[in-house]
């Protein structure tokens, strides 16, 4: 998909990517061939499947999820105001430093993380199957909030404060959302927030729920 002038869609302030030999590919070819994990896992917030994440989209996406209006919007800010400045392709004119280029997240790691995705957003099985054999005592297939607190200060680094603030705000919406009314966040569901099959499946299930 080629075209001399690629302007992204599905929002206010977005990026203009100019191609000067008329073989610049679209954001939205990332669709075109297979994903990352790391990918897959943000794709969910592409409404639109342009191939960039604006911040309205990704406040759609936690809405769809179950997030409130409050930290939808504080998340929005928060998850663009990171990672877009990081995932802006070298050859784009920003207008502003929030959308969220998909093809480029794995620019976007961030430290004191928990290593799970490799460094072109691949998973790690090994890395992932640690988290449970270091940290889940009181179940080998889950974590409690205690658990979860004890993952977070193992992965910090020194010096690191907007690695460890990512990977805490990351976890906490993700136990607060996700955790069974026991206060368990199960291996599964920790599993397919890293291949990306998770939000889909939270979606589809509120609106099963909302029909009901």
């Amino acid at each position: 998909m080629a075209s001399k002038r690629a302007e992204a869609a599905g929002g206010s302030g977005g990026i203009v990517v100019n191609s000067s030999g008329g073989g610049e590919p679209s954001p939205a070819d990332v669709y075109s061939s297979e994903m990352t994990p790391l990918q897959n896992h943000v794709a969910f917030f592409d409404r639109n499947k342009d191939g960039i994440i604006y911040p309205s989209e990704t406040y759609e996406g936690l809405r769809a999820i179950g997030a409130g209006v409050a930290l939808s919007a504080a998340g929005a800010l928060f998850i663009n105001g990171g990672l877009g400045p990081k995932t802006i392709p070298d050859n784009a004119k920003a207008r502003f430093k929030l959308p969220i280029y998909i093809n480029n997240i794995h620019k976007g790691k961030h430290g004191s993380d928990s290593g799970v995705y490799d460094e072109n957003g691949r998973l790690v099985d090994e890395k992932f199957e640690q988290i449970f054999k270091k940290h889940a005592h009181t179940r080998p297939d889950a974590l409690t909030g205690q658990e979860l607190k004890e993952l977070l200060q193992a992965n910090r680094e020194p010096k690191d404060f907007k690695g460890r603030l990512g990977g805490f705000a990351e976890w906490k919406v993700l136990f607060y959302l996700c955790k069974d009314k026991d206060g368990f966040l199960h291996k599964d569901t920790v599993r397919a927030v890293y291949d990306g099959s998770l939000f889909v499946k939270m979606e589809q299930d509120r609106r099963s729920a909302k029909k009901k």
